[in-house]
């Protein structure tokens, strides 16, 4: 098959994904600091529930590691007000068995970090240079090199991991809109 496993995927998710972007609302959501610290927790669950499950399913730290996002949230938490993380609300962890589920995944939660910088540039504007923007900053000069590794990895999957990809993507973005938008806490 000549189209990539990546391509692939971003048509299979695509619905899911306009769904997301559609419901969440974010400009709405990030118009205030409480509004924008709300949306930081709700994120910050939804990371503590699907880092774990990933890394355990990928089974490769020095892959993974580098883009575990939670330390950003944190980060940008504490500066705000100091939230412990173990008070914060968290999802269900996904079930995600194997390699081609988790790399389906955190195909949700990469491409979150390139479009996150979008988001980032807006908090910024809107709320002053002294906000904490860890999160939505991205990984600086590592982004291109990580996302060109990310898409190396899931490309390289084997055909028959694909469909675990690809429903694994779809769940990834239904339970981030279901969490984010929707969601209890």
């Amino acid at each position: 098959m000549s189209d990539s496993l990546h391509a692939r995927l971003r048509e299979a998710t695509a619905a899911a994904h306009e769904a997301l972007e559609r419901d969440l609302d974010w400009e709405a959501r990030v118009a205030t600091l409480p509004g924008y610290r709300d949306l930081l927790v709700r994120l910050r669950g939804f990371h503590a529930a699907y880092e774990p499950a990933i890394a355990a399913a990928l089974a490769d730290a020095p892959f993974f590691d580098p883009r575990r996002r939670l330390p950003a949230l944190d980060a940008d938490l504490d500066a705000l007000d100091g939230a412990a993380p173990d008070a914060l609300p968290a999802p269900a962890a996904p079930r995600l068995d194997g390699p081609g589920a988790a790399l389906g995944a955190l195909y949700v939660l990469e491409g979150s970090t390139l479009g996150g910088a979008v988001i980032g540039r807006h908090v910024a504007r809107l709320h002053g240079e002294g906000v904490p923007l860890a999160y939505y900053a991205g990984r600086g000069r590592a982004t291109g090199p990580l996302w060109r590794a990310f898409r190396e990895r899931l490309d390289g999957l084997p055909e028959g991991q694909a469909a675990a990809a690809f429903a694994a993507g779809i769940a990834t973005f239904e339970a981030m809109r279901g969490w984010l938008v929707s969601g209890p806490g």
